[in-house]
């Protein structure tokens, strides 16, 4: 039942679409210029007949895990750091609260002041937009531990690494996973943008070029494109999560 309404949703919006673009609507929202799903499909298929699509594909695919998987190794290690000792979090929590509010697409100019090659700007403006939400979802879960948990540990005689192992990271491992959960729509989110603005290749400079040349079935082909990459990125992090949290009840992995 679950799996036909997931599916339900989607085959609704598609066949909403294909009436309002079959019939020129013209209500509040102008679909006599917009293309249709015949259309968009057409220009899909003609896509993944290229290399170019392709190429698109993979050098996407290397920017966002590239600036991913450095956020998350950095945003987990210092969200853990600020949280377990005080004077880190006095030295490093000033300059963190005062970068996060600053969206990563904003940092594209210094970007590329900063680095020699516009591949690395955009894999730096991806780690950007991933690293606090992921900093600061650790360090909620590190604080959320209860002081107990730590206790009983040391009362049985257990050392530094015994409490890291058997405490801090199976206890934290739920909350890191949110935050690397809401750090991959919002690295994709930043990447497609940065791509834009200074991307020779990948999925968001090929959408842009496409709008640039009014091209519209390609625009709505690199649409649905980052859609389906982020939604099966998003859904990788998820299953990572709940395999690494098998010991939660199973309404908690849902």
């Amino acid at each position: 039942m679950r799996i036909l309404l997931r599916a339900g949703s989607p085959l609704a919006a598609l066949g909403l679409w294909y009436l309002l673009t079959e019939h020129d609507v013209v209500f509040l929202l102008r679909f006599d210029r917009f293309p249709g799903p015949g259309d968009v499909l057409a220009e899909f298929g003609r896509q993944l007949t290229t290399g170019v699509y392709y190429q698109d594909l993979a050098q996407s695919l290397v920017r966002i895990l590239t600036g991913f998987v450095l956020a998350a190794l950095f945003g987990g290690l210092l969200g853990t750091l600020v949280a377990r000792s005080r004077r880190a979090g006095d030295l490093l929590l000033p300059l963190f609260e005062l970068a996060r509010p600053v969206p990563a697409i904003a940092l594209v100019p210094i970007a590329i002041l900063l680095f020699p090659q516009s591949e690395q700007g955009i894999v730096f403006i991806t780690f950007a937009a991933a690293f606090f939400p992921i900093m600061v979802s650790t360090r909620h879960a590190v604080r959320a531990l209860p002081p107990v948990w730590e206790d009983a540990v040391r009362t049985l005689g257990g050392g530094r690494v015994r409490v890291l192992a058997g405490v801090l990271l199976p206890g934290i491992l739920p909350g890191v996973f949110g935050g690397l959960s809401v750090g991959m729509g919002v690295a994709w989110i930043c990447l497609i943008s940065a791509e834009m603005i200074s991307g020779q290749f990948g999925v968001g400079y090929r959408t842009w070029a496409s709008y640039t040349i009014v091209d519209y079935p390609g625009v709505l082909v690199g649409i649905i494109t980052i859609g389906l990459l982020g939604f099966l990125t998003s859904g990788a992090v998820e299953l990572l999560g709940r395999r690494a949290t098998r010991w939660l009840p199973a309404e908690a992995r849902r």
